[in-house]
């Protein structure tokens, strides 16, 4: 029994993505094909991704929203997890990292789930809600430049019919948010975590999954 989350070495944390972990055969190509990237580390673990495609299939998510898409193994899981007509806007900026994930996308048959919008996700978003799209999502993952974290989940926020999701990644920040830092992302993961744990708009867990992962569900 234990009163707290277990810290996981390899072997146990072995033991359980073997007694857990079920992919999509293009999800392990998708991971495979990102792990020599040189920026692999920013990929979320495939754990994550389960975990993520629980959460829609249980809230029968029929609209999402990602912003931060690197190589495509998030948005695949989510689409995965879609219903054949669902729909996953996609956001990034970077041309290099998303065509690695698009054959991986057409090769389990959910490319036309995925929008993918290589624009700043800030414009992206201001221009859904311009067209009358707020309140028209069911859930919302945010993975990308720090700084903008607060700017995005604000967006986010405003998309998403009450009742949506909003995961948000990297709370915990490899245990640097603990500490005082002079460093931008840091600092604005520290100022997020302590809006959001202030914030009554929502409800709120953060977990210690990945680099941690907050839940906030929109009241």
């Amino acid at each position: 029994m234990s009163n707290r989350s277990l810290n996981l070495d390899d072997t146990l944390y072995q033991y359980l993505l073997d007694h857990s972990l079920r992919e999509h055969p293009a999800q392990l190509g998708l991971r495979e094909a990102t792990r020599s990237h040189q920026a692999a580390g920013m990929q979320i673990s495939p754990e994550q991704g389960q975990f993520m495609a629980m959460l829609v299939k249980l809230l029968g998510v029929r609209r999402a929203i990602e912003i931060g898409v690197f190589t495509g193994y998030s948005a695949l899981s989510v689409a995965l997890a879609l219903p054949d007509d669902g729909y996953l806007l996609a956001c990034d900026i970077s041309d290099d990292y998303t065509r690695i994930g698009k054959p991986f996308w057409h090769d389990a048959g959910i490319s036309h789930k995925i929008d993918l919008q290589l624009a700043p996700a800030l414009d992206t978003l201001d221009q859904r809600l311009g067209a009358g799209e707020a309140g028209q999502y069911d859930f919302a993952f945010i993975d990308a430049d720090k700084v903008s974290y607060d700017a995005y989940y604000e967006r986010c926020l405003q998309l998403l019919r009450p009742g949506g999701l909003i995961a948000i990644d990297n709370v915990l920040w490899s245990g640097a948010v603990v500490q005082p830092s002079q460093e931008p992302d840091t600092q604005a993961l520290q100022a997020l975590n302590r809006k959001l744990h202030a914030d009554t708009r929502i409800d709120l867990s953060m977990l210690p999954l990945g680099d941690g992962l907050t839940m906030a569900r929109k009241r």
